[in-house]
């Protein structure tokens, strides 16, 4: 941790993306009082805001990827904050909900660009030693933002109003930018293999970036585990408000607690897979899937009975479930970073960030009709054995994993790390 400390490209990175997470979680609490409160807008029209910035992400994360990879990935995501930036500014006029759904369908597609962007450029300025410490901090850094971000968002819009919010976001956008200004350029080292690509399609770049998943055993058992593991959670997930609300002396702060302990534990959790760089990802992984399904069942079985004392064990068991998501996501991406090649990280995580993205979409829509045909209890039950069905599933064929990668060697997947200072 002490040379990541030290790494000026790895700090203004983690700072930039510090200053536009804290202004994501600003912007979607002063987005939900608008449209819900001041708006009065259905169930429906609600669950049509966080569409609108997952389903770019869903459908244009390869293609995304390619282009992170082609081009300057420091220029794309400063062109990113600062067209984000201007975007938001329109969120503080807005006058109908099609106005908001344009903007924010506008800006998931910046931001399906964004991420690939930064994952490639994390490789270049982190070298595979701290790989797995950096993706870990990374973590944290998201954790305290959900901690703290939806909490200062809540006093600025009780204090000054949504649209002032929307212009304090704005500006995080654009210091986020001024920071990334400062980040190295990277050296391009050219292969002949990579010039030869400059010739390719984007259909050739992305089965190239599916070839190489595809020639990992970890990376396409991995990525399937995840996938699945995403998707049976968000069946629950997106139900835990209307879980509380069978509760008969919930606390009306009871979700925010909930939320608060898992940050908490996800935090927690990255800390200490940022001091422990030797552990074997999927192993871990495993106990992080099994760990989420037995938080969960505890959460169905404890409301169930209706237990008191839900100031307690609610916030526990979300601490429970936010340690053991981040087992599950923090190894996988410290992975893949270390096994990409640089020139291809924009098409692997693009990819990666599809399949993620597609499970958030799916999993609450399907969760909530769940929900409503069997009711919330039952889902949380379901949920929960099969979130330890799929992890005891993994244990048993966790040694076809562990027999490795067929990659090749290392010096098939050299690397363009060289950055300028």
């Amino acid at each position: 941790m002490k040379s990541l400390v030290k790494n000026k490209g790895y700090m203004t990175l983690m700072s930039a993306q510090a200053i536009s997470s804290i202004g994501d979680w600003l912007s979607i609490v002063a987005i939900f009082t608008l449209v819900g409160l001041k708006w009065n807008a259905s169930p429906m029209e609600v669950s049509l805001v966080i569409l609108c910035l997952a389903v770019p992400m869903a459908l244009l994360g390869p293609l995304a990827g390619i282009v992170s990879d082609r081009f300057s990935r420091k220029t794309i995501m400063i062109i990113s904050d600062v067209v984000r930036s201007g975007l938001i500014l329109i969120l503080a006029i807005a006058s109908s909900l099609w106005m908001v759904y344009t903007t924010l369908f506008t800006i998931g597609i910046l931001s399906a660009v964004f991420i690939p962007a930064k994952n490639g450029k994390l490789k270049e300025v982190v070298g595979d030693g701290d790989m797995k410490a950096a993706m870990s901090i990374t973590s944290m850094i998201d954790s305290l933002t959900k901690i703290f971000g939806p909490l200062l968002s809540g006093l600025l819009v009780a204090a000054l109003g949504a649209q002032q919010v929307f212009i304090i976001d704005s500006a995080t956008f654009i210091v986020s930018a001024v920071l990334l200004l400062f980040l190295p350029n990277a050296i391009k080292v050219e292969s002949i293999e990579e010039s030869e690509n400059k010739q390719e399609s984007f259909k050739k770049e992305f089965a190239e970036g599916l070839s190489f998943i595809k020639s990992s055993r970890f990376m396409v058992i991995g990525l399937s585990l995840m996938g699945v593991s995403l998707l049976i959670l968000q069946l629950a997930d997106t139900q835990l408000i209307v879980l509380i609300r069978e509760l008969t002396n919930a606390s009306p702060d009871l979700f925010g607690y909930l939320v608060t302990g898992s940050g908490l534990g996800m935090f927690l959790a990255g800390f200490l897979l940022a001091k422990k760089n030797n552990y074997q990802p999927y192993p871990i992984m495993l106990i992080g899937v099994f760990g989420i399904g037995l938080s969960f069942g505890m959460m169905g079985v404890l409301t169930y009975y209706d237990l008191s004392y839900s100031l307690i064990w609610a916030p526990v068991l979300g601490f429970a479930g936010g340690f053991s998501a981040s087992l599950i996501f923090v190894p996988f991406q410290a992975a893949v970073q270390i096994d990409t090649p640089v020139h291809m990280t924009g098409r692997v995580f693009g990819v990666i960030n599809s399949v993620m993205t597609t499970a958030t979409i799916i999993g609450p829509l399907f969760g909530g009709w769940l929900a409503t045909v069997i009711g919330v209890i039952p889902t949380f039950t379901i949920t929960a054995g099969l979130l330890v069905l799929v992890s005891l599933s993994g244990y048993f064929t966790r040694r076809k994993v562990e027999r490795g990668n067929s990659h090749g060697s290392t010096s098939e997947r050299r690397t363009s790390e060289a950055t300028t200072g």
